[in-house]
């Protein structure tokens, strides 16, 4: 019954919009990585918004998507909210 809940938590943050505590959007949720181990989320990979500080990150690194560590996230709601001093440079 607990994979139930998970599964759908996770289905209900695809797509999610992301944004800063700044306001910044960086993008939408594509996948979720989870230690399975505990079950926890370590991380979320994010489809980055073009005109985000994220794109040109991943730019850089030659990636199309970014990885944000799940600590970094504040709260979920409508959007999920990070704090930009949780993000890795």
């Amino acid at each position: 019954m607990m994979f139930m809940v998970k599964y759908a938590i996770a289905k209900q943050l695809a797509g999610k919009r992301i944004i800063t505590t700044d306001g910044e959007e960086l993008g939408r949720v594509i996948d979720l990585y989870v230690n399975e181990l505990n079950g926890k989320i370590e991380s979320v990979l994010i489809e980055p918004n073009p005109d985000s500080s994220l794109a040109v990150r991943a730019k850089q690194e030659g990636a199309g998507m970014i990885t944000v560590p799940y600590s970094a996230v504040l709260d979920v709601k409508d959007v999920m909210v990070v704090d930009r001093r949780g993000l890795t440079a």
